[in-house]
């Protein structure tokens, strides 16, 4: 096994009033009364209701500009309630009208602690205690969940998920006060999206990561032809993550792909479109800033790649600034990349401090594992490359 991440890794407008006007009662008493008509720039939040077509619908969650009548599939944002007649019956209390949406739609782009990559049985992996107390850290992203024996979850693909040592190496990060987010798929190995044959078996396939281990959140790291660059993949995933959240509104969704140093690439913004289009409701769209001919500013170029990620996010869902960053996770590289590009402890601060001050939701690196001096070692598992003090970019991370 090649030890970098790359291949080692298997590594709203404000509504206005409240609904349309009243008509009066042309239906006898036992009709069901149509809710306020559904308006396109109205925001509406879980269990406002609106009428469309003469069929009451209920939100599930926040959505502005989705149409009821279009919109009310199975695994989409309005749920319909039938037919409905005349206007609204008096005798039943109005349901809570749109509001103003805050800076930060519900049930995304929350903030999350920052995660540094954690690979067990790699690059001589350190004691989750031991990094926590040195430096303050309170998470880590797990690599890596990937396919056993068709859609089945196992760790490395191999040990299942239980009893080995990623499920111990949890156990030890929640003892010593600190979170897990695993992370699904990588650059190569034997994945889940090629190997579940729809969107459900995924999800089922995802949620049976999540039951192991009652998490918060989960990573889909999806790169590589297999999956970032298979359209039919990409959209299996996307329909995943959307069962997923609909089924576990409190665990966040993150999606992880690699970018150019202006922001994603054609896959990455079909990505995006894609999540909105199927109305997948994912949380948190974080990059990969490496690997990418960065060159030797790799502040500059991380910079470039995360705004071009926040214009797209804005051109695609209508985001401000704020909304946008809030979407955005930053996933570097620390020391020697790949391709030989180098961020040192300097710029990884500078990078954290962009991160921090515009309100991004994610911060993480790969890995803690290298996260050791070795100055002239080259790319290797279990030191960074460079000159630095044990878990420096730890403890720079743990500051986000």
């Amino acid at each position: 096994m090649k030890l970098s991440r790359k291949i080692a890794v298997v590594a709203a407008v404000a509504a206005t009033g409240a609904f349309a006007a009243i008509l009066p009662m042309s239906v006898s008493n036992a009709a069901t009364a149509c809710a306020g008509a559904w308006t396109s720039t109205a925001v509406y939040v879980k269990d406002n209701v609106a009428s469309q077509n003469g069929h009451n619908y209920t939100a599930k969650w926040w959505t502005q500009n989705e149409a009821p009548a279009t919109h009310s599939g199975q695994w989409d944002v309005w749920i319909d309630n039938g037919a409905c007649g005349g206007g609204t019956d008096p005798t039943t209390p109005p349901t809570t009208s749109p509001t103003t949406p805050p800076t930060t739609p519900p049930s995304t782009g929350t903030k999350m602690a920052s995660a540094p990559y954690i690979y067990p049985g790699w690059g001589n992996p350190p004691a989750p205690a031991t990094v926590v107390n040195a430096t303050g850290i309170r998470a880590f992203t797990m690599a890596f969940v990937l396919a056993n024996n068709g859609c089945n979850p196992a760790w490395d693909g191999e040990t299942g998920l239980t009893g080995g040592v990623h499920a111990s190496t949890i156990a030890a990060i929640r003892a010593a006060g600190a979170d897990v987010v695993p992370s699904i798929g990588g650059w190569s190995g034997n994945k889940l999206g090629p190997n579940c044959a729809s969107a459900e078996a995924l999800a089922g396939a995802y949620q049976k990561v999540i039951d192991a281990f009652a998490l918060t959140a989960i990573d889909v790291d999806i790169e590589n032809s297999d999956e970032f660059e298979n359209t039919v993949v990409q959209d299996r995933i996307l329909g995943a993550l959307k069962i997923i959240k609909q089924n576990n509104p409190g665990v966040k969704t993150i999606l992880t792909f690699g970018t150019s140093t202006t922001g994603p690439n054609y896959f990455g913004t079909r990505l995006i479109q894609q999540a909105k289009a199927l109305n997948a409701n994912i949380d948190i769209f974080t990059q990969m800033p490496f690997d990418f001919s960065g060159g030797a500013d790799m502040y500059a170029s991380t910079v470039g790649a995360t705004e071009g990620l926040k214009n797209t996010l804005k051109t695609t869902f209508g985001y401000t600034d704020a909304q946008a960053y809030a979407h955005i996770g930053i996933s570097g590289m620390n020391g020697l990349s790949d391709q030989q590009e180098v961020t040192t402890v300097e710029t990884w601060t500078r990078i954290r401090d962009y991160a921090k001050n515009n309100g991004l939701a994610r911060f993480t690196f790969w890995a803690v594992n290298r996260d050791r001096g070795c100055a002239g070692g080259g790319v290797v598992s279990d030191c960074s490359g460079i000159a630095q003090d044990t878990w420096a970019f730890t403890r720079v991370s743990a500051g986000f």
